[in-house]
């Protein structure tokens, strides 16, 4: 079988047996209005010859050292409020973590419970609205009531990054009982997601997700092929769910040393299917499954399959080989920062502020903003900025459906459009 995986839709195809494991006062600042090539576009590598077609045309962009909404003057890539300069001077990812507060990784069990209470009554809340509300309301409640259970896995997600509590064993049952009513496996989930910071938009390795490449999409046929279309395009919202099933149930896609640890996650999820959904589909039958349990928690995944690639897709932000990756490049200047309505960001505990979060993933979520401002001074002309909406979901399902390796740039489905200048060549 051939090697290259797309774990975001569960897709396995892959070259030379590879495994792939697929958002201090304000002050004026420069940003760039650039000419990328995308054949050069390679994010924020350190020689200058492959950046060479970059034209660069500052402009001021008033910026705010707070990840609170910001201007709404965006660039000429749709949905990019900031296109983050190319990291040209020697830098590394050491000296952007110690240029940070040392109070921003500083654990608070008073904050990280508050992030509990406050997730727990959401979603109770949540529940409730959707048994006392007319059916014609049911939309509204199922997208709070899924942007809520989001916030169980953000929790979770501290404790799998250790940053929710001081003590390994908190942060494993927390971490373990948040992930149960999502079904995720939380051991299997953190290993593979720690894999994904140590390797962030790196080709073959990044175990988040891996783009679909060329000659995928043109040797597939079918459903295959359909379903490339579909999760790099109207259902990029479903492809968390490949990634969920592939990853995270196979023993045999973990060191023999870690497989304990698995088995008891898999065994907690196993419970909570047994003594919980069996139940709630043995008195409520299919329908009454259908509305209490898969609909939340496929509001869930869309928020798990739009994070993952609204943070690190953009056409200006290449996947990289082994050789030419760099981590300071692939964390501060290829993770992207997202602006969302603030009622998500206070249901999902502020995960959407994700650049600080990559450069030290052992940030708690609840200092991620205090992080941000931090990075927003030191290096603000590097971070790439987006506002969530349908132009910045456009601009991404249109012009990133496949990564071309070899010319280093997002291409479309389409043959013919292959080399058809994209936003990025368009700007001047």
């Amino acid at each position: 079988m051939m090697a290259a995986r797309c774990s975001m839709l569960g897709l396995s195809i892959a070259p030379s047996g590879l495994e792939a494991p697929r958002w201090p006062g304000c002050s004026p600042t420069q940003s760039t209005s650039a000419t990328f090539s995308l054949s050069s576009g390679l994010r924020g590598l350190a020689l200058p010859p492959l950046r060479s077609q970059i034209v660069q045309k500052p402009r001021v962009l008033r910026t705010c050292a707070t990840a609170a909404p910001m201007s709404t003057q965006f660039t000429k890539i749709p949905g990019f409020t900031q296109i983050g300069e190319p990291i040209i001077d020697p830098l590394t990812l050491s000296e952007v973590v110690k240029s940070l507060p040392k109070e921003v990784f500083e654990i608070d069990d008073v904050k990280a419970w508050k992030n509990v209470a406050v997730t727990l009554i959401a979603v109770a809340l949540g529940y409730a609205a959707l048994a006392v509300l007319p059916w014609y309301l049911y939309p509204a409640v199922y997208a709070y009531l899924g942007t809520a259970m989001t916030g169980l896995f953000v929790i979770g997600h501290d404790a799998g990054h250790n940053s929710f509590s001081k003590n390994q064993l908190i942060n494993d049952i927390v971490g373990t009982v948040m992930f149960m009513p999502l079904i995720f496996p939380f051991e299997p989930w953190r290993i593979k997601h720690n894999t994904h910071h140590a390797h962030t938009n790196k080709l073959v390795m990044d175990t988040a997700w891996q783009p679909f490449r060329p000659y995928m999409y043109d040797r597939s046929k079918g459903v295959a092929k359909f379903m490339m279309e579909a999760s790099m395009g109207p259902a990029w919202w479903f492809a968390s769910v490949g990634h969920w099933l592939f990853w995270h149930f196979d023993l045999s896609k973990y060191r023999a040393q870690d497989h304990n640890k698995v088995k008891v996650s898999l065994a907690a999820v196993a419970a909570f299917g047994v003594f919980a959904l069996l139940p709630l589909l043995y008195f409520t039958g299919p329908l009454g499954f259908v509305k209490w349990w898969v609909l939340p928690w496929l509001g869930f995944h869309f928020w798990m399959s739009t994070f993952t690639l609204v943070h690190h897709t953009a056409p200006h932000i290449p996947f990289k080989q082994s050789r030419e990756w760099n981590a300071v490049e692939a964390q501060l200047n290829g993770t992207v920062h997202c602006e969302y309505p603030a009622w998500i960001d206070f249901l999902c505990h502020d995960i959407s502020v994700h650049i600080p979060h990559h450069i030290a993933s052992r940030i708690p979520s609840y200092n991620l903003r205090k992080a941000y401002a931090s990075l927003q001074q030191n290096y603000d002309k590097h971070l790439n900025k987006a506002e969530f909406g349908v132009p910045l979901m456009t601009t991404i399902l249109t012009q990133c459906n496949l990564f071309d390796e070899k010319k280093k740039k997002w291409v479309k489905f389409d043959k013919s459009k292959r080399d058809e200048a994209s936003f990025e060549t368009a700007m001047e």
